[in-house]
């Protein structure tokens, strides 16, 4: 079993394919991860990219993901630590890493920007490998 963390761009790309789930491995996510696919969903309405119908379709079915939400004092200071060890501002980005250091296998994402400055620090995974299994699996 692998666990995979997963950031809003991966979560929102899962339940945009229609996921069926992750089998016999594991998805998790810092807690941000609620806030990050509201605000992406909103914002894709605003923009006139999205109807909202299909928006909050995909929230519910992000909710029915079986992700594993930590937000615990421990992924903070490790993310706290990531992000200034690494020269980063913001702590977002620097959460799924520190979890993936803390209890991930790899990491997943979307965005190419946070995939280049995560190579070396954490493993990479794709997200087709997820979709696969969410196909046999579903």
């Amino acid at each position: 079993m692998a666990r995979f963390v997963v950031d809003a761009s991966a979560v929102l790309e899962l339940v945009t394919e229609e996921f069926a789930g992750p089998g016999d491995h594991e998805l998790l996510a810092p807690t941000l991860l609620r806030s990050q696919t509201l605000s992406a969903l909103h914002e894709a309405v605003h923009r006139g990219e999205l109807p909202a119908e299909v928006a909050t379709e995909r929230l519910a079915r992000i909710s029915g993901l079986p992700i594993r939400l930590l937000g615990d004092s421990v992924l903070r200071r490790r993310a706290w630590k990531l992000a200034d060890d690494l020269g980063w501002a913001s702590t977002y980005d620097a959460e799924y890493l520190a979890l993936t250091l803390l209890h991930g296998d790899a990491f997943i994402t979307l965005d190419e920007d946070l995939a280049r400055r995560a190579d070396g620090v954490v493993t990479l995974a794709s997200i087709d490998e997820l979709l696969t299994i969410g196909r046999a699996s579903g």
